[in-house]
């Protein structure tokens, strides 16, 4: 057998159906072999595990016991169903329908919906926010965007879990919601929310599978006709299926039983959100015929990266947890640090990240992987004062850049002509007139623009040496972007642990490890807990090869030192367990910062980082001088511009929302606030207290 890569990517030549059975190690195949329903592909972190389920929609396709348009895979991202769809083209069954939960559901309403129901079909809306701010007004609340989108993301739970907001308060007490306010109001902005959708004519994601699962429950024509098109299914990442996507997925299925699933135990972190395991670790009882296959083989990580995951995970409770065996070579050991502080933790991982840049690792196979959003801060900081590129996963989607579409358009026009320029030099010639330069510009936009075109340039220098055209990179690139299929910018990737699921570097960054983040301190069931040790479980098995894990022993600089590292931990590091051991931290790194840790409006403890900054919970009312505000923000303009650095480098905007609230006056007052140092006081200080003196 030829050895298996890490990617699994590298799949041999199809010319036979034998051929697709080729290079596949012993379980793989048994997976590609069990062409009829029901089976469970139990498959660990870098298993290959879309292999398998390719290499068993191509077998079946090509050995006549299935036609490739009867297959339905449904997966959970549109990226994840185009790259599906382009190894089933690669292994010869290019006819098969992979599909997004939401996208198959969508094409079969707008189809029948003229049919059964008549009138135009309703309009798709994207986000919930516009929706939920008119029923804000309904209800006479005004709540911060932040807010809102946490009210959303209660409304999107309770309806995939297929609650109804008479029944959203009592719901929320039994699951332990915890709802950016009170369990009351959600119901009744659940409600408002749901007139004006159906009084707009309007569906939103849930109610696509819901209205979906109803045609076909209410008009048996319509199912046996979707059920005589579809009759083979597969679905990925089943242990993220939730109650509605379930309850759509029986309705195609019809009481059939030719359906293969596939997903981690392990790697179940969607609870939040309604995703439910049981589906996945209770098929073999809902269907006492499946064959139950798993796949443990590890070609992503090293040795010494696996030994630590199956640590991790086999100190839990699970009892469906899946133990991985390494394929690769030998590797680093996983390294852990201590810091006094997260400025000093920053830090010590920017240099770090600037060893493993000087060893040839590019910056765009390390990750810097934490808990919460509002953790990356420190690490933009870091990254941006060492000179290191970085790229905020969760950003813009880069096809929807505008310095994106302005290139696609004009890279779409050239290609209509005949042209005899290589297709490198004419794709740089086109993006230099748009912005592209030799070496990237200090920061900011300015240098987010340019990694965009950069990362076209490369993507046409790939294609170049494949012997591509420019209409083949054109048509490539609309391929690229119709399944949010980026290219990859040079930048070390900042992303949270939920962000990073599906991802691998070569080198990965697991920061902020101590108990009341991860586990995050709302995590208070035995449940909800174990959901963290996972979380950490997905980080570790991130990495290919370095792996590092660090915390920081207090929050600012001059702090007392009393955190501890997590209990996930515990027996891991090669140090004891008890109290933390305390970390020398170079003179140089040391700042004397009052920490605000309550919130001065309600006496709540605060736990994000933001909110210690703003010294108040972002639920709070905050009572500032916005042209105090307005005259920070031009004022750190104008500095980031003379010294050629992002404005975030300066002081960020919760910094400036921070000063502008406590309007200080002193030294002393301005120390007080989070994210000012003296390093910062004495560049920026004067100036500082100069523009809140002149609003007494």
């Amino acid at each position: 057998m030829e050895p298996f890569t890490a990617t699994g990517w590298e799949d041999v030549q199809v010319n036979s159906v034998d051929d697709v059975l080729a290079g596949l190690d012993p379980e793989q195949r048994e997976v590609a072999e069990a062409v009829r329903g029901p089976v469970c592909v139990l498959a660990g972190a870098g298993t290959g595990k879309t292999r398998a389920i390719t290499h068993r929609i191509a077998y079946a396709v090509r050995s006549g016991v299935v036609d490739a348009s009867s297959v339905l895979a449904v997966t959970f991202t549109t990226r994840a169903a185009g790259e599906l769809r382009q190894r089933l083209r690669m292994l010869g069954a290019p006819g098969v329908q992979a599909r997004t939960f939401h996208a198959a559901a969508l094409r079969q309403l707008t189809y029948f919906w003229p049919r059964v129901i008549g009138g135009e079909a309703p309009s798709v809306i994207e986000s919930k926010l516009p929706v939920l701010v008119e029923a804000c007004r309904q209800v006479r609340r005004n709540p911060d965007r932040s807010e809102l989108r946490d009210i959303a993301a209660e409304v999107e739970w309770a309806k995939v879990s297929q609650i109804g907001w008479e029944d959203y308060v009592a719901a929320a007490a039994k699951h332990h919601r915890t709802p950016p306010v009170p369990p009351e109001e959600v119901a009744r902005l659940y409600e408002a929310y749901e007139q004006i959708r159906r009084e707009r004519h309007l569906v939103d994601f849930e109610t696509i599978l819901e209205l979906t699962a109803a045609v076909m429950t209410e008009h048996q024509e319509v199912a046996a006709q979707i059920r005589q098109q579809y009759r083979y299914f597969v679905v990925d990442e089943y242990q993220d299926v939730n109650p509605l996507q379930k309850l759509l997925l029986d309705t195609w299925l019809g009481g059939r039983d030719d359906i293969c699933v596939v997903g981690d135990p392990n790697q179940t972190i969607y609870s939040f959100t309604g995703a439910s395991p049981r589906y996945l670790t209770g098929f073999a009882v809902e269907h006492p015929k499946a064959a139950v296959i798993k796949l443990v083989r590890d070609y992503r990580s090293t040795p010494q990266v696996v030994d630590l995951a199956n640590l991790v995970i086999a100190k839990g409770r699970s009892p469906h947890r899946l133990e991985l065996v390494a394929q690769r070579p030998e590797g680093p050991r996983p390294s852990f640090a201590d810091y006094d502080d997260e400025p000093a933790e920053a830090a010590g991982v920017a240099r770090a990240i600037r060893k493993l840049l000087d060893k040839g690792v590019p910056a765009r196979e390390i990750a810097v992987l934490f808990r919460i959003n509002s953790q990356s801060e420190s690490y933009e900081e870091a990254l941006a004062k060492a000179e290191i590129p970085y790229v905020l996963r969760g950003a813009e989607r880069f096809f929807e850049r505008p310095e994106v579409r302005q290139a696609v358009v004009l890279l779409r026009g050239a290609a209509r002509s005949a042209s005899d320029e290589p297709l490198a030099s004419e794709v740089h010639h086109i993006l230099t007139g748009i912005g592209l330069t030799p070496s990237p510009p200090g920061g900011g936009k300015a240098r987010e623009k340019w990694e965009s075109l950069k990362a076209l340039a490369d993507l046409a220098e790939d294609l170049a040496a494949e012997g591509a055209d420019l209409p083949r990179f054109v048509a490539e690139l609309e391929r690229r972007a119709s399944e949010q299929h980026a290219p990859p910018v040079e930048g070390v990737t900042l992303a949270s642990l939920h962000a990073a699921k599906g991802l691998e570097w070569d080198a990965v960054f697991l920061v902020g490890l101590t108990d009341g983040m991860l586990p995050i301190i709302y995590a208070e069931t035995p449940e909800q807990i174990e959901e963290e040790r996972r979380l950490l479980y997905v980080g570790i098995t991130r990495a290919r090869e370095h792996l590092s894990l660090s915390w920081a022993l207090a929050r600012a600089p001059g702090g007392r030192k009393s955190r501890r590292p997590s209990r996930f931990l515990d027996g891991l590091t090669g140090r004891p367990s008890g109290p933390p051991r305390l970390a020398a931290t170079p003179a140089r790194e040391r700042r004397q910062v009052a920490a605000p840790v309550s919130c001065r409006v309600c006496a709540k403890t605060l736990v994000a980082a933001a909110e210690q900054k703003l010294g108040r919970c972002a639920t709070c009312p905050a009572d500032y001088d916005e042209g105090l505000l307005e005259r920070l923000k031009a004022w750190r303009t104008a500095v980031a511009k003379e010294g050629k650095v992002p404005p975030y480098v300066v002081f960020t905007d919760v910094t400036l929302q921070a000063i502008a609230e406590r309007a200080p006056t002193t030294e002393q007052d301005l120390l007080s606030i989070a994210g000012i140092g003296r390093v910062k006081l004495d560049k920026y200080g004067e100036a500082v207290l100069g523009l809140c003196r002149a609003t007494d």
